[in-house]
């Protein structure tokens, strides 16, 4: 069977089984047959007569029904593209979302881009937040931290396949394991789904410990939003990304632990999405 009859046989497998969009099953089914290929999909469309042989057709059939027992492309490709960078992941880490680049352009946007900043990136995973930002910005001093090893893993070889061996990647449960150090700005994409939160049936793929803090989604954020004034300088930053419905919730964490210039920013849906603040210039020194 030709590559285009593949591809249209596994699109609207797609299509009927996950009930999306023809242009999206048509996409997906490019993607795992590029992956299976190691073409661009480019390429794919350059050359729909191809004829696959038997074992790359059985290598592709099991792609497919990878997709269709509703494993996300991001975990059978093993990559993901973010802010314009790709990243390898695997089933150990969050795949990074497009909501998430709200962090990296509060940073981009809200930071001096010439100075040699210190950044805190808490919760790397795959090191999206952290391997963007020290691209972008390759005079910026950045931290990245995680409690899994898996994750770091998967970070450290991001970082390394990127050519981005400046940042600095270390095992810590949130601020625990950093000490004293003060940092201007710090980032976070933490847990924060709920415990019983329904939407967790459709991220059963994903591991938990990257998606649940506590029966209301915030023990992480209250975490990182209460002790972060301990690891910022005078006007530091603080950037959190949130659950659509954690607006008002984190503007009252930061309001409450002494942040000011607090904001909410919405995604591309309308939803809030990341909140940040600044400092306290009196009270952001460690503690003694």
């Amino acid at each position: 069977m030709s590559l285009n009859n593949q591809l249209t046989t596994a699109s609207r497998s797609i299509e009927r089984s996950l009930k999306i969009g023809p242009r999206q099953a048509r996409l997906e089914s490019r993607m795992l047959m590029s992956s299976m290929l190691d073409k661009q999909i480019s390429w794919l469309i350059a050359h729909p007569e191809t004829l696959l042989s038997a074992a790359q057709t059985a290598s592709y059939k099991k792609l497919v029904e990878r997709r269709l027992a509703g494993e996300p492309i991001a975990y059978i490709t093993g990559k993901q593209e973010f802010y314009n960078i790709e990243l390898k992941i695997s089933a150990s880490v969050l795949i990074p979302r497009p909501e998430t680049e709200i962090l990296v352009e509060t940073a981009l946007c809200r930071l001096p881009e010439h100075q040699p900043l210190e950044i805190l990136d808490l919760g790397t995973g795959s090191g999206s937040i952290a391997l963007c930002l020290a691209k972008l910005r390759p005079n910026w001093i950045i931290t990245a931290t995680d409690l899994s090893d898996e994750a770091l893993d998967v970070a450290q070889k991001n970082a390394r396949r990127l050519g981005l061996d400046q940042v600095r990647f270390i095992k810590a449960d949130w601020f625990l394991g950093l000490e004293k150090k003060c940092f201007d700005c710090i980032l976070s994409n933490p847990p924060y789904i709920a415990l019983n939160d329904p939407h967790l049936a459709r991220l059963n793929f994903e591991p938990p410990q990257a998606l649940i803090s506590g029966e209301d989604g915030l023990d992480a954020l209250r975490n990182i939003i209460k002790n972060a004034h301990q690891h910022l300088h005078s006007g530091g930053l603080l950037v959190c990304e949130h659950g659509y419905d954690q607006g008002q919730a984190c503007h009252e964490l930061f309001y409450t632990s002494g942040f000011t210039n607090v904001m909410c920013i919405k995604d591309l849906a309308g939803l809030d999405r990341v909140t940040y603040g600044k400092t306290n210039p009196v009270s952001n020194q460690p503690a003694a």
